[in-house]
C-alpha cells in the first residue's frame, strides 16, 4: 500500500466512512458544546482546502485547510480510519497539509483538538511537528475541553 494524498470534495460519494468514524470518534467522549468539527458540507467552503489519502483508491484519511486571513490558517478534520493507523498516515497528511498551506502564503498554522485521552496521539503528532500551546484564536473561546495549538511556518 502506497497511499495518495489528493485535493478533492468533501461531498465525494465514497467518504461516508471517514466522516461516519470522524464524527462518532468526536462525540465518544467530548461534550457536545465542545466539538469544533465541521460535517462534509461545512468543509465544502472555498477558504477550506480539502484532501483524502487514499490506498489502493480506497478513502483511508482526511484533513482540511482553512485559510483564516492575514497569512493564518486552521487545520480542520484531521482523521485516519482506526484500521490504517500506525502506518504514519497522520503524518504523512500533516506534512501535506503544512506544505499545502506553505505553498499558497500562509505564514502560521494553528488547530484546535481535545484533551481527552483519544487525542493524546493527535497531541503528541502535533507537538512533534513543531506546534505548541497557545491560547484559543479566530472565533474559538476558552474550552476546559479544547487545547489550542500554533507554529510558525517558514
Amino acid at each position: 500500500m502506497t497511499p495518495t494524498i489528493h485535493r478533492e470534495s468533501p461531498l465525494g460519494p465514497d467518504l461516508d466512512l471517514l466522516f461516519q468514524r470522524h464524527t462518532a470518534d468526536m462525540q465518544a467522549d467530548t461534550p457536545p458544546e465542545s466539538i469544533h468539527m465541521l460535517p462534509a458540507s461545512g468543509l465544502a467552503h472555498p477558504a477550506i482546502a480539502f484532501f483524502v489519502a487514499r490506498a489502493d483508491g480506497i478513502p483511508v484519511a482526511m484533513g482540511a485547510l482553512k485559510d483564516l486571513g492575514g497569512g493564518h490558517g486552521e487545520l480542520k478534520s484531521m482523521h485516519v480510519l482506526a484500521e490504517h493507523r500506525g502506518l504514519g498516515l497522520s503524518r504523512m497528511m500533516l506534512n501535506h497539509l503544512v506544505d499545502h498551506a506553505l505553498a499558497n502564503g500562509l505564514t502560521r498554522l494553528s488547530l484546535e483538538t481535545g484533551v481527552q485521552p483519544t487525542f493524546v496521539a493527535a497531541r503528541g503528532l502535533y507537538t512533534r511537528a513543531g506546534f505548541s500551546e497557545c491560547p484559543p484564536f479566530a472565533d474559538y473561546r476558552p474550552d476546559p475541553n479544547s487545547v489550542f495549538m500554533t507554529r510558525a511556518l517558514s
